[in-house]
């Protein structure tokens, strides 16, 4: 059925779920292309030191200041969205991403001006950070708010098959303009992937002008502007009315941001300058990788609908933190075709079974009044406790030790938060999104894998 075709009500769906799409692309290629141009290029351009490790520590430490960023702009972007609207919201975090991106490539180095080199790349990262903090949780609430009860599962996934295409994009481009022989791409090819964040910007922008606003999100202003006594507000009134969705949302976060960047970022980093097998090979795995992943984010979003939020979770966070032996070993044999597969496993298979339903289950925990802000600043908390250091940490980690061991620890203790955490919460595959005070638990729960058709549309 053509967009034209479809019902109104379809269409805004199909373009709900679009926006989320592309303005996802946006905030992970931002992201991917500088925590890939922090493993290769980033320490030596403004960071530079004899010691390649030290400088590469610098590169990572200003990666994870932007995730420092993230949970201020998940409060302030978030409740900007529960109040004003979601779709103004997200125009705003195109605009800021796209403009912090598309200056880093327009950067002097060290080089060329000295100390003020890092402080302003540090202060773009804080500036794409703060309007990421609001971009996903943005994207998802839209997606998720604008789709059949029965399919939020699907539609949520739209915002994470965003990361994986933007992983595939990022390490992409930086993969073709490594054909460059090194003197030019030092000098001025590493800065033409963050200059293509403003075509990403230009495109997003045209298609979420044309999303309106969720129907839930409409009835909730309504009710609210008449409500007597006023909704509670402020920017913590989230986390005062759903304090245990806020600690379900930090705590799964910890174990999949974790796995996230550990591998994208700190593996290729590993497997580039640890190893000495090129920067090309790393980033190929993960491009392979996110291949795959694009393929299992829908699926495992679609199962989610089917037998529920947490039981694909578990699947996921219990696979990646199996598979953490298996990549060293694999990585560490140097050959390319098992680089290749432990990128593959623990990036392609087992990670989107945490990402895909995570989704739609963090949008389902909190009230339409109250859903952009706190999934927001809770998902962002989150990040800058485990994605936003895991690279810095694995390093730091692999200096002091000299082997990997360290870090098998490091990501178990994460995976287990994340199990808890996990038990904590509620599975909400059921639950309406409806008006103010009606989101509620509904008596029926998720039907068996087995049982094809059995689900039938809610309200």
């Amino acid at each position: 059925m053509s967009d034209q075709s479809a019902s109104p009500v379809h269409r805004q769906s199909r373009r709900a779920s679009l926006a989320a799409f592309v303005g996802t692309v946006l905030e992970w290629y931002d992201f991917i292309v500088y925590g890939t141009a922090a493993a290769i290029i980033l320490n030596s351009q403004f960071f530079p030191s004899d010691d390649p490790l030290v400088g590469t520590l610098a590169a990572f430490a200003t990666y994870a200041v932007g995730f420092l960023a993230r949970p201020l702009g998940g409060l302030v972007l978030g409740r900007f969205g529960d109040r004003v609207g979601r779709r103004r919201m997200l125009v705003l975090t195109l605009v800021l991403m796209g403009v912090s991106t598309t200056a880093v490539g327009l950067l002097p180095t060290y080089a060329q001006i000295g100390m003020p080199a890092p402080i302003l790349l540090v202060l773009m990262r804080l500036v794409q950070g703060f309007g990421a903090g609001g971009e996903y949780a943005g994207a998802v609430v839209l997606s998720v708010e604008h789709s059949a009860p029965e399919r939020r599962g699907l539609a949520g996934s739209a915002g994470p098959l965003g990361y994986a295409v933007a992983t595939l994009l990022g390490n992409g481009v930086f993969s073709l303009f490594l054909l460059l022989p090194r003197e030019q791409f030092a000098s001025w090819g590493w800065r033409v992937p963050f200059l293509l964040g403003s075509l990403c910007l230009l495109v997003g922008y045209l298609v979420r002008r044309q999303v309106e606003e969720p129907p839930a999100f409409v009835e909730t202003k309504v009710e609210a502007a008449s409500a007597q006594p006023p909704a509670p507000g402020g920017v913590f009134a989230a986390i005062r009315r759903h304090p245990r969705s806020f600690l379900v949302v930090v705590g799964t976060r910890m174990g999949e941001n974790g796995f996230a960047y550990l591998l994208p970022v700190f593996g290729v980093a590993y497997v580039a300058t640890t190893l000495g097998l090129g920067r090309s090979l790393g980033l190929w795995s993960v491009m392979i990788a996110s291949a795959v992943q694009a393929v299992l984010i829908p699926l495992c979003g679609m199962l989610s609908d089917r037998v529920g939020r947490k039981p694909v979770f578990v699947v996921g966070i219990l696979g990646s933190a199996l598979w953490m032996v298996p990549f060293f070993l694999l990585t560490d044999t140097r050959t390319t075709s098992w680089v290749v597969l432990a990128f593959v496993v623990g990036l392609g298979i087992f990670y989107p079974a945490m990402l895909a339903p995570q989704a739609a289950w963090y949008a389902e925990l909190f009230d339409t009044e109250f859903r952009m802000s706190g999934f927001a600043f809770s998902r962002e908390v989150g990040s800058v406790l485990s994605g936003g250091v895991a690279p810095f940490i694995a390093t730091a980690l692999y200096a002091w030790a000299g082997t990997w061991w360290p870090i098998l620890v490091y990501m178990g203790g994460l995976a287990v938060l994340t199990l808890v955490a996990l038990a904590m919460g509620p599975e909400t595959v059921r639950r309406a999104l409806g008006r103010t005070g009606t989101d509620a638990e509904q008596p029926s729960t998720a039907a068996p894998a087995s049982c094809p058709g059995s689900r039938r549309s809610q309200g």
